[in-house]
């Protein structure tokens, strides 16, 4: 059994297709990262570029992966610290500044979710308060 381009080669008499190589200076996306170090750096520049009036990021290395840190800018205020791991698999995925997004809106809708003290499905903590 041949392969297509030998079979076209056979069939018609054309020669193989033959593709340039681009340059790695001109590929649209940065090449995949190594270590943890390298991944770091890129959530690190991704959160360069988001600033909130509420909240903190930071990040740090955790294992092959990358810990996301979203903590309330006002110690006052008793929340506690969100925390959102990054596998190494969406870390090295070329569109990681696309779901890099997602995932940080993802997280923050969570985040603020959690915050409420109070929501209609305490039924049996509101009835011992009478409310």
């Amino acid at each position: 059994m041949y392969s297509f381009p030998v079979l076209l080669q056979k069939l018609v008499g054309a020669k193989p297709l033959r593709f340039p190589t681009v340059p790695r200076c001109l590929l649209y996306n940065p090449l995949v990262p190594e270590t943890s170090t390298t991944r770091l750096d890129r959530v690190l520049d991704q959160l360069r570029l988001y600033e909130h009036p509420l909240l903190n990021f930071s990040a740090r290395s955790k294992g092959e992966g990358v810990e996301l840190i979203i903590q309330f800018k006002d110690a006052s205020v008793p929340v506690h610290t969100y925390y959102l791991e990054l596998h190494p698999r969406d870390l090295d995925h070329p569109q990681f500044e696309w779901s890099f997004q997602r995932q940080l809106y993802d997280a923050l809708h969570d985040y603020f979710v959690e915050m409420f003290t109070r929501t209609p499905q305490d039924r049996a903590e509101r009835r011992g308060k009478e409310l």
